[in-house]
This record gives C-alpha cells, sequence and structure tokens, in this order.
C-alpha cells in the first residue's frame, strides 16, 4: 500500500508548471493525474486545470479511473473543497483510499483544497474538461514558486510574458541573462540585471550580494519578486541557491535541496557551484558541503 500524504499548494503549483526544453510535462502520459472530488456541479462550476472529475458507481463509492495506469503515474493528486489534514474526512479522503492500494506511490491530498489553491492561483483555475496532447502542449507554463507568493524563478520567455507578470503580481525582476527588453519598463517592473554569460568562467561571486540586497529589499515590501535567465536552468537557479543561503541561512546542501523541490531539472553549471561554495563559507561562516558529490 502506497498511503496517503498532503500536498501543499505550493507543490502542487510547481508540479503543473514543470517543463523540459519548453515543453510542458503535463503533456506526458504518466506525470500528473489531477482528480477532482467534489460534487459534479462544482467541478462543472470551475476546476484546477487539467483535473479530471472523479467518478463513482451507482451506490456513491468512488471508482478507479478508466483511462489512467495508476500503477506507473507518477504524481496522484486528489482534492475536494476544503481538506485540511489526512485525519479528515471526506471526498478527498474516500478517493485517495480507493486509489492507494494501486498506485506504487503515495497518493497525494491537496492541503485546502480548491479553495485554497484556487484563491492563491485563480489563473489556474479552468472550465475546460477535456485536452488534447497537442492542447496540452501548448499551455504556457508559469515559472515556478521557491519561496510561496513571495519568490519565483524562471526563463527569459516567461519574463516577458504581460500576462504572468500581472497574474504572478510581478514588481520586481532579477535579470541574469544576456538578454534585456523594453517591455520590463512598459510592465514598470523593477529590474536589476547581471548581464552574465551562461560559462564556468562567468563569475558571479561580487553580485551575490547586491542581488540578495535587492531581492530583500522587495521582498521586504512585500513585492514578489522573479529570478529569470535564458533557460531558466543554471544562472537562475543558482541566484535563488544563494539568496536562501543568505535570507534564511540555509547551507549550500539545504538550499539546493530546496530549489531542486522546485525545479527537478536544474543545472547551474560547474563553476557557478565553485561560487556557490564560496558564498556558504561567506554566508554561513564555513564549507559544510561537499560539492564533490555527484548531486552537484
Amino acid at each position: 500500500m502506497a498511503g496517503k500524504v498532503l500536498c501543499e499548494a505550493t507543490k502542487l503549483y510547481n508540479i503543473l508548471n514543470q517543463h523540459i526544453n519548453g515543453r510542458t510535462r503535463l503533456s506526458e502520459s504518466n506525470y500528473l493525474c489531477l482528480i477532482d472530488a467534489r460534487a459534479a456541479d462544482s467541478y462543472h462550476g470551475s476546476h484546477i486545470i487539467t483535473a479530471r472529475q472523479a467518478k463513482r458507481d451507482s451506490e456513491g463509492r468512488f471508482i478507479m479511473p478508466a483511462d489512467v495506469e495508476v500503477e506507473s503515474m507518477k504524481f496522484i493528486i486528489v482534492y475536494d473543497s476544503a481538506t485540511q489534514s489526512l485525519s479528515d474526512s471526506g471526498p478527498a479522503s474516500d478517493c485517495a483510499e480507493r486509489l492507494e492500494n494501486s498506485s506504487r506511490f503515495p497518493i497525494q491530498i491537496l492541503s485546502g483544497g480548491y479553495e485554497r489553491f484556487s484563491a492563491l492561483y485563480p489563473f489556474l483555475r479552468t472550465h475546460t474538461i477535456l485536452y488534447t496532447i497537442r492542447e496540452l502542449e501548448s499551455l504556457n507554463p508559469y515559472p515556478v514558486e521557491i519561496l510561496a507568493g513571495q519568490l519565483y524563478m524562471g526563463d527569459y520567455k516567461q519574463a516577458t510574458n504581460p500576462e504572468i507578470l500581472r497574474d504572478l503580481k510581478l514588481s520586481a525582476l532579477v535579470n541574469v541573462s544576456d538578454e534585456c527588453s523594453l517591455m520590463f519598463k512598459k510592465a514598470k517592473c523593477s529590474v536589476l540585471h547581471i548581464r552574465t554569460a551562461d560559462s564556468a568562467q562567468a563569475d558571479f561571486t561580487a553580485s551575490f550580494e547586491r542581488l540578495c540586497v535587492f531581492i530583500g529589499s522587495h521582498l521586504n515590501m512585500a513585492s514578489p519578486v522573479l529570478i529569470f535567465s535564458s533557460l531558466g536552468l543554471s544562472r537562475c537557479c543558482a541566484v535563488a541557491v544563494a539568496y536562501l543561503m543568505h535570507h534564511l541561512k540555509y547551507t549550500l546542501q539545504e538550499a539546493w535541496t530546496h530549489v531542486q523541490q522546485c525545479k527537478p531539472n536544474m543545472r547551474p553549471n560547474p563553476g557557478l557551484v565553485v561560487q556557490l561554495s564560496q558564498w556558504e563559507l561567506q554566508t554561513v561562516g564555513k564549507r559544510l558541503t561537499d560539492i564533490s558529490e555527484h548531486d552537484y
């Protein structure tokens, strides 16, 4: 039995917005099965993007989704209106219990349910019930969320999308790509641009302090910040790791693990990893992370 676990809203947000080479992972057949266990009228009124309605038999018991390979599905997440605990009884818990015997991975119950998630991310609500593969592939992912409602990380395409800036209420951007856009001025965003090539020879050491101060000053004013680089995989990830080390006094390993949970395909180049090790010495007072390990 795989069991049940809680899934925080920010985790589901990040799961929905993973992409590889510009293509959303939602088009992968064994990636995510999101199940809405609310009543049918609530589901048809509005639901989380890509969610399917849970089916019941004639006696009102939940039945297995007919077209889902539950055993091989990486993420199976169930939600109802407002379940907040694994000890809560309700549709989400009942549906999860029906699924957990057939899954290799724990069935996740969305903490706070639809009410909390839709309040935090109203732009991820929809009335669409069925998606073609092409429609899934054409969905535009949002930047991942590093600190809930505060710090985001993404790529240049996302940073220059006015809809994304508006939906995430972004007014401060950290640009560590080579590119610059006039769109940022039109959007009235405060921008810190550290022009840096994606190279092992690129030197961020002198910029970490400035970057962290800029990010912290805006977060202290409740102004969400987006860190971005060209592809959203190397330079911006290094800056996000550096900020967590500076702000939360994380070790390099702790900050790396946090960002990797938000963006599993992150890959700061080797030169940046060495610089982050030096930053750990500066922020924590000693090197506690062995960067010779394969994970780095």
